[in-house]
This record gives C-alpha cells, sequence and structure tokens, in this order.
C-alpha cells in the first residue's frame, strides 16, 4: 500500500444514489424464520428477500390493513 494517495482527479460515484443504507428494523422470531426458510428454498439472502418484498409493495402501493378489536 502506498504511504499517501492523490484523490485530487477524483470524481463522486454516479451510482451511489442507489446504494442501499444500513438500518435497524425489529422483526418477530416468526418472520424472520419465515423468510429464513425461504432464503434456503431459494437460495439466497433472507435480507435479500426481505428487501424485494418491501420494494414490491412500495412500487405497487400496497397498503396494510389492519383491523383493531377494541380492549373489552
Amino acid at each position: 500500500m502506498r504511504k499517501e494517495y492523490d484523490f485530487s482527479k477524483a470524481t463522486k460515484n454516479p451510482y451511489a444514489k442507489f446504494f442501499k443504507k444500513q438500518v435497524t428494523i425489529r422483526l418477530d422470531e416468526a418472520t424472520i424464520k419465515y423468510f429464513k426458510k425461504m432464503a434456503d428454498e431459494l437460495g439466497m439472502p433472507y435480507q435479500t428477500i426481505i428487501n424485494l418484498y418491501l420494494r414490491d409493495c412500495a412500487a405497487t402501493a400496497r397498503r396494510l390493513s389492519i383491523n383493531w378489536k377494541p380492549a373489552a
């Protein structure tokens, strides 16, 4: 490795806006187990499958329907 590098002529990566951003999300064990099982069947990382599913939801503007039952 060099002791110093010259970045004076460097350009910004034009694809940087397409990179993924790391976030922390809390998922229950059953959900993780479901996606890990699917990942084993498909031969791909479960994080990728979750990302693809969420991307599909966002692209199709899918909305979650929640019906809360009032506490008795």
